[in-house]
């Protein structure tokens, strides 16, 4: 590895994916058991909670394209759960239908990462940390108009009703939806190839270590 070239990012523009026949699957839990551990550490020695904690506030970002895959046209979810400032859930994901729109796309986005809230909210629960109205940061204002209203329109009669328990918990209080500029979109990085600033400022954002650092 000696003789390799470095680059600024993990995948260029604009780059188009094949599908891999021969891949392997890839174990992501080492990363997730090892900032576990280290959440462990900082919670049980006293004398650097004081330096390390930054409360246990469950935050969430949720974010799609739109028909992306240029094999079936279908979108991709990316989210990112924070608790505190340390990021310790993240996922992209392929969603399981073609959507008709940007606003569909997103809508089916926030709606998995409600799933994945909750079954976080659940476990935090059991740890006993109670939460109302987990914040989901969500860039589209459509999506959160069709989240928050309970009267099926025409335009969304379509989509499958298992996307549509979103609504129920955000009229119970469980999530609440927020709007974020684009800029400010830390789900950004888990659903496409981006310019390397914007990758490194996310790098920065999402609390993990550049290769100049």
């Amino acid at each position: 590895m000696k003789n390799c070239d470095t680059v600024p990012t993990p995948m260029v523009e604009q780059a188009k994916l094949k599908l891999d026949l021969v891949g392997k699957p890839v174990d992501h839990t080492v990363y997730r058991s090892m900032i576990g551990s280290l959440m462990y550490v900082t919670s049980s020695r006293l004398d650097i909670m004081f330096a390390t904690y930054s409360g246990f506030d469950l935050t969430v970002y949720s974010e799609a394209d739109h028909a992306g895959c240029h094999l079936d046209r279908k979108s991709t979810s990316g989210s990112v759960q924070f608790l505190g400032d340390k990021l310790v859930c993240w996922s992209s994901k392929k969603n399981n239908c073609v959507s008709i729109s940007t606003a569909e796309s997103e809508y089916v986005a926030v709606s998995s990462c409600c799933a994945q809230v909750l079954w976080m909210h659940t476990q935090l629960t059991d740890y006993g940390f109670f939460y109302d109205k987990v914040p989901i940061y969500c860039d589209s204002k459509s999506a959160i108009a069709i989240s928050c209203n309970l009267v099926q329109h025409t335009r969304t009669k379509h989509i499958d009703v298992r996307y549509h328990f979103i609504k129920d918990h955000v009229e119970k209080g469980t999530i609440k939806l927020y709007f974020v500029g684009t800029e400010y979109q830390l789900a950004d990085l888990f659903m496409k190839s981006l310019p390397e600033a914007r990758f490194k400022f996310l790098v920065e954002k999402l609390g993990m270590m550049s290769r100049e650092t």
